[in-house]
């Protein structure tokens, strides 16, 4: 909220706001800011002060008037991204006119709207992740003459072989037959997709992907040029109806699908489903790209396509991002044997190759059991966060369009989420609307929460306050 202080007035708080959004391309060209009156309700301000600070966004050359039509960003070369992370930090932090997007909540990863709890986050909370073997790990590989050779030389374009070979266990755990030659690292999973997309994949061809889903992964491919064919998802699986009208109107090449906790709804894929998936795809000859991202919160006999194919046309996805670190990027793939030489080769032009340290130290805490025991206290964290997350939802009037399960909860709020989410930044919390998880924005009242960090009864109380006082 707007407040009047002894260095700013309101309405050069209100023109420093858009004027960021704007520098940083959050406020896109062309958009259209708020009407005066508009504005001035959403800001708790006078008419009067919207007016003043819009003349100074127009004297500053950031937006331009139309008559009858309103006020509208200017292109300009002054509306360049500020290069200082405080203002990178500003900008996320007052996006409240612009709907938030995929690029919003990635760009709130690495600058955080506040120091509260995100629930529209898609990752654990830093302190959940205080993995103090990590440093050990690092130190394991990283003797003197170690160092100086992982240093001055390229590492295997494929991965270090220590850690393929200790993934190849770990896939022969969850009945998946991956040797280590088929397995490829990545710079995370979000790597491997891209690896599978610009192999099999050329722009303008049509790949399926569940709908709801992952907002990255809708933006990422519409980046590239794809057409997307959304696939409702259901509790048991996606749609094979719809699917199977796809397959014989436009010959899709591939099928993105996360089986096992389902992001946003939580849902997990159901045998009956799986074999009869397997069975569309050998009819209609496309592959399917498994994102298993949340493997390490699943039982390992969840149903997985690629347990079923083995490998035939299922390419297996998954990292270390989520439940370990972050900040070392480490992903990788599993791939039917054809399929090896020319993923590495797509891997080889973008990266060359990934770092061998990082891959080595992983290694080490695969084999020393330590990432399983992390692993095992994350699970048990977060069940016990997602019993006190549910209870305050329901407590606050929501309701959940799925069973809660996993890391996420596809909660109805029974208000336009988009416009809450602008409401809810001024309080400095980024939530995440339910029309992000879907090929085309269609606004309504689901929200994606994350069970880790919803279990503070200071958001669903700010949450119930915005969210009645629309409707």
């Amino acid at each position: 909220m707007l407040m009047k202080t002894a260095s700013q007035s309101l309405n050069e708080q209100l023109c420093a706001r858009f004027a960021d959004r704007i520098r940083n391309r959050l406020l896109a060209p062309g958009t259209r800011l708020p009407s005066v009156r508009l504005c001035a309700k959403q800001q708790g301000v006078s008419v009067s002060t919207v007016v003043a600070a819009y003349d100074q966004l127009q004297a500053q050359g950031l937006i331009i008037a139309q008559k009858n039509r309103g006020f509208f960003v200017r292109e300009s070369a002054s509306n360049r991204p500020f290069a200082q992370d405080t203002q990178a930090h500003a900008a996320i932090k007052n996006i409240a006119n612009a709907p938030v997007d995929a690029a919003a909540l990635i760009r709130g990863m690495f600058y955080p709207v506040s120091h509260k709890p995100q629930p529209g986050m898609g990752v654990f909370p830093a302190d959940w992740l205080d993995t103090r073997f990590l440093p050990a790990a690092v130190r394991k590989v990283t003797s003197a003459s170690a160092l100086h050779d992982l240093s001055l030389h390229y590492g295997d374009p494929k991965g270090d072989i220590g850690l393929r070979r200790a993934l190849s266990q770990r896939l022969g755990a969850l009945n998946i037959p991956a040797e280590p030659g088929q397995i490829i690292t990545t710079v995370g999973a979000t790597h491997a997709l891209d690896i599978i997309s610009r192999t099999l994949l050329r722009a303008g061809d049509c790949v399926m992907v569940e709908e709801p889903g992952w907002a990255v992964e809708f933006a990422r491919l519409d980046a590239l040029g794809m057409r997307i064919l959304p696939v409702p998802r259901h509790a048991d699986g996606p749609d094979l109806e719809v699917m199977e009208q796809y397959c014989q109107l436009h010959a899709p090449k591939l099928f993105v699908s996360v089986s096992v906790f389902h992001n946003p709804t939580g849902y997990c894929l159901s045998p009956n489903s799986a074999h009869r998936l397997l069975q569309l795809a050998s009819q209609h000859n496309f592959h399917i790209a498994e994102d298993d991202t949340y493997s390490h919160l699943a039982p390992d006999h969840a149903t997985r396509l690629c347990a079923l194919d083995g490998l035939q046309r299922t390419i297996y996805v998954s990292g270390f991002s989520k439940i370990l670190a972050p900040g070392w990027r480490v992903g990788f793939m599993a791939a039917p044997r054809d399929l090896v030489e020319p993923l590495l080769t797509t891997k080889l032009l973008a990266t060359l190759t990934t770092p061998a340290l990082l891959e080595k130290a992983l290694a080490w805490c695969i084999d020393q059991g330590q990432l399983r025991r992390h692993a095992e206290r994350i699970r048990s964290r977060l069940d016990q966060a997602r019993a006190r997350s549910v209870k305050l939802a329901l407590a606050h009037g929501c309701t959940f369009a799925a069973e809660p399960a996993g890391l996420f909860g596809w909660v109805e709020t029974g208000v336009d989420t988009d416009a809450l989410a602008q409401r809810m930044l001024d309080e400095d919390y980024l939530i995440a609307p339910g029309s992000l998880f879907h090929a085309v924005r269609k606004p309504g009242g689901l929200m994606r929460i994350n069970f880790a960090t919803t279990q503070d009864t200071a958001f669903w109380t700010v949450f119930a306050r915005l969210r009645d006082n629309s409707t």
